[in-house]
């Protein structure tokens, strides 16, 4: 695929900020990191507090199921991180070969799937620690109850978030500061 021939959404209507197809790429591009960045925070705080728990006193108190938990967590801990070095290895990979809208659209992808992995890890270190806390049932249904939350949250949400009724709210004219991403 050439440089012409990448795919490209089209502008939004409304969009003002008169940028290139390359601006807008780079803008994305950007955007995609800085969501990466914060993730990665909430991942690191995660992994730290599940590599801690097992030189702690009660972790040989753990049931079977308790202790399977926490292993699959740390997987899970584990796999989201390297997920998020994905989009820092293609950019080194395809570096000037001029795919920056191919870039974006697999960096998109990624970035949803490390979405959905962040929300599994949530779930599960609640389902862990009310599990420990308060015994598996109630685990259960913390971990049940709060996937479900982040479910909606993440993504009901944005799809209710973008309908018509929304669109009619914009501004007709701005300075295009607002951050708009397609």
């Amino acid at each position: 695929m050439t440089r012409s021939e990448d795919p490209l959404p089209p502008v939004p209507q409304g969009d003002t900020r008169h940028e290139s197809k390359d601006q807008r790429m780079d803008r994305n591009w950007n955007e995609l990191l800085q969501e990466l960045r914060v993730l990665q925070t909430g991942v690191q705080i995660i992994g730290g507090f599940l590599l801690t728990l097992p030189f702690q006193q009660r972790f040989g108190t753990l049931t079977e199921l308790e202790k399977w938990l926490y292993l699959v967590l740390v997987v899970l801990a584990t796999m989201t991180t390297g997920l998020m070095l994905v989009p820092v290895s293609l950019h080194r990979r395809l570096f000037q070969h001029h795919v920056k809208s191919r870039l974006v659209a697999a960096g998109d992808k990624i970035v949803k799937s490390v979405l959905a992995c962040v929300a599994l890890l949530i779930a599960g270190c609640a389902w862990l620690i009310f599990s420990v806390v308060l015994g598996p049932e109630a685990g259960t249904a913390a971990g049940a109850s709060i996937l479900l939350a982040l479910a909606a949250l993440v993504l009901l949400y944005p799809l209710l978030s973008w309908s018509p009724k929304y669109s009619r709210l914009e501004p007709k004219s701005g300075t295009g500061s607002d951050n708009q991403s397609p």
